[in-house]
């Protein structure tokens, strides 16, 4: 369009150049981070039951009670949710690279807080850990918004869909280094302090070294985000939000003139009068441009986490349902992480990580829906072909751990990418960080009904097979299904998602136009179904 400003015009036509690359791995750490942190509790929940619920009478070693294993799963997903409305609302009042920062400090804190989590008694080092992974979620959070923001702002029309896909991709590479990681230092203790499995000696089948082995693993999610912090802060604040929120078209250039290494005309008079009509989130206005948008990006975050969350954090009790993993009492506590791990890193190299770049690489030539619409597809698909013939696979490991890995592949080659890329384009730049907050805080949401839900409704529907503490549940097979289910949903509400695909993001949301005492026209066009 005409009205467009030449320094938005100058990044929606850049070519692929250095600083898009800096910017993906300034951006992708803090989600390495996320993925790492959020996923390796999983590793370790069966190791600190061992630790601090052992009761020396009991055939089984000792498991976290079932209050104190969702809140131990679930607490950091809780934090997360409020992280992304709070910080999502607060990059768009106060600017992206302000905020930025923040985020990643308290990620390092209340990583290294997390292992050093303290307390003689099991209910102290509970209640503290619970508290510092609810403000480790906090600031993951606020990872979410910021980041998905400032590469769609940062990038060009052409490739954005693909450059805010290889930001989110990076959690594939975070999942695969927590069990790498986990691998490495049970091993490591394993090699170190020998022990006999618990159904030979109860009392030393833990060794009391183990208590290093989680808070290590832990603690290691500050790493990547201290690495990454410095170039965080020298990042400059992205020209859309400065020219269209803070109105100052002038530093806009000046800052994308460094960036680009081009001459730019800072035209602050166009950029005074561009998008200068202002309606709020709550105004009939928002909700007659965008609330079906919203809608869209929410219910299908929301559906897309209740089977993704629930499937990923209790893999190590689905692998124990089909027979992958030995029973607990023929381990020791170290190896039973080794063995976590191992199962957990060969889902995540055969079926996370290459979904996420089947993505990056495709998302500009097949698009955000047909993208979306087919993951939820086929993840209903091969949920349908593990659940039905459940009995199957429990003497047919290979043939699960195919289909396991295609479900997850499917997830991350469909809605666990589109998601998260599609609200960071379809609102305005003033709300688009508080939208992209909001429908994400929704997908958390979806994270916590499928961490609490599928805890109680996978257990098993004999009372002698229950873990301690539990009651009886649908089992593995009938949750399975419902999730499959769920998948079906998320397809039905990916058609309020609109294409945008190849567009400038100004384009998409109208913020071209001059207000010349009209109403601006606003359109989406919607991929035909």
């Amino acid at each position: 369009m005409s009205n467009q400003l030449g320094v938005l015009n100058a990044l929606d036509a850049a070519k692929t150049q250095w600083y898009h690359f800096t910017a993906i791995v300034i951006a992708g750490m803090g989600f390495f981070t996320d993925a790492y942190d959020l996923f390796s509790i999983s590793l370790i929940t069966k190791l600190l039951g061992r630790i601090y619920y052992f009761e020396p009478l009991s055939e089984k070693p000792g498991t976290l009670p079932p209050r104190i294993a969702a809140a131990v799963n679930g607490v950091a997903f809780c934090g997360t949710l409020a992280g992304q409305l709070f910080f999502g609302w607060l990059g768009d009042k106060l600017g992206r690279k302000r905020v930025y920062g923040l985020t990643l400090m308290l990620m390092v804190i209340c990583s290294i807080a997390s292992g050093l989590s303290f307390g003689k008694s099991p209910q102290g080092v509970m209640a503290t850990l619970c508290f510092f992974r609810f403000w480790l979620g906090f600031g993951i959070g606020g990872d979410y918004p910021l980041s998905a923001t400032i590469m769609s702002e940062y990038a060009n029309k052409k490739t954005r869909g693909a450059f805010i896909a290889a930001v989110f991709a990076m959690q594939g590479f975070g999942i695969l280094t927590g069990g790498i990681v986990a691998l490495i230092v049970s091993a490591a203790f394993d090699h170190a302090y020998k022990a006999h499995p618990y159904n030979v000696d109860k009392e030393h089948s833990t060794v009391p070294q183990a208590d290093y082995i989680w808070r290590i693993i832990l603690m290691f999610g500050a790493v990547p985000a201290l690495l990454t912090y410095y170039w965080r802060m020298k990042m400059p604040e992205t020209a859309r939000y400065t020219a269209l929120v803070a109105r100052n078209a002038k530093q806009a250039a000046a800052d994308m003139s460094k960036v680009l290494q081009v001459d730019l005309n800072a035209e602050q008079e166009k950029g005074d009068k561009i998008g200068t009509e202002q309606f709020g989130l709550f105004s009939k206005e928002f909700a007659k441009r965008h609330g079906l948008h919203l809608l869209g990006t929410t219910s299908t975050w929301f559906l897309l986490d209740i089977a993704f969350y629930s499937s990923n954090l209790f893999q190590k009790d689905i692998f124990s349902a089909i027979g992958w993993l030995p029973k607990p009492e023929t381990m020791t506590a170290t190896h039973e992480v080794y063995r976590v791990a191992k199962a957990q890193t060969l889902i995540a190299l055969c079926g996370t990580v290459p979904g996420y770049w089947f993505t990056v690489a495709f998302i500009e030539h097949l698009g955000r829906f047909t993208i979306q619409l087919m993951g939820f597809f086929f993840m209903s698909v091969f949920m349908f072909a593990i659940a039905i013939p459940y009995q199957h696979w429990k003497t047919n490991n290979t043939g699960f751990l195919i289909m396991y890995s295609l479900t997850f592949f499917f997830a991350n080659f469909g809605p666990n990418s589109t998601t998260f890329i599609v609200p960071a384009e379809i609102f305005p730049a003033r709300l688009r960080s508080t939208c992209h907050g909001i429908s994400a805080a929704a997908g958390k949401a979806g994270a916590i009904v499928g961490s609490f839900g599928f805890l109680y409704a996978a257990q098993s529907t004999h009372h002698d097979k229950v873990d301690r503490g539990y009651n009886t549940g649908m089992g593995v097979k009938h949750a399975l299904l419902m999730l499959g289910a769920v998948n079906c949903l998320g397809m039905l509400f990916t058609l309020l998602v609109p294409e945008t695909m190849g567009r400038s993001l100004e384009d998409i949301t109208g913020e071209n136009e001059e207000d010349n005492g009209h109403q601006q026209t606003f359109s989406v066009e919607k991929v035909p179904v």
